[in-house]
């Protein structure tokens, strides 16, 4: 065997040996709650490209952008789940509300139309410094 190829199997062996296993359990789905069963604290979720799963829901499962367990309902959309497989059933690590839209103002985008003096400048050479830490208007103070 060349000594470049063994290199490879033997650097490939170490990562799979050193990988979590957990982490090759999760899943990610993002659809719309189909129906919610409060006494056994699951939820069913539609993703269009893998289709309806059931999810319990954990006192650690993490919320965002929804009010807890008592949030989710049936019809609820743009829904994304992180779930792990644990005793044959899916149990979700995080829940959460994705979208909303709108400019969050961490992106450096040079697409929106808007900038209007808000520090978010072109980056032509026209001389125009709005937008690079100078505040409005020429450096001649």
């Amino acid at each position: 065997m060349k000594q470049p190829l063994r290199i490879a199997i033997i650097a490939a062996a170490a990562l799979a040996f050193c990988a979590p296993a957990a982490s090759a359990q999760t899943r990610q789905y993002e659809g719309t709650v189909v129906s919610v069963d409060r006494d056994s604290r699951t939820f069913r979720i539609h993703d269009s490209e893998r289709g309806t799963i059931r999810v319990r829901v954990t006192a650690r499962t993490r919320f965002e952008r929804i009010s807890g367990f008592a949030g989710l309902r049936a019809g609820l959309r743009n829904i994304e789940t992180v779930v792990t497989r644990s005793d044959g059933r899916w149990v979700a690590l995080e829940v959460e509300r994705s979208g909303g839209g709108g400019s969050h103002g961490g992106s450096n985008d040079d697409s929106d139309d808007d900038d209007r003096g808000r520090g978010r400048g072109s980056d032509d050479d026209s001389g125009n410094d709005r937008g690079r830490g100078r505040g409005r208007g020429s450096d001649d103070r």
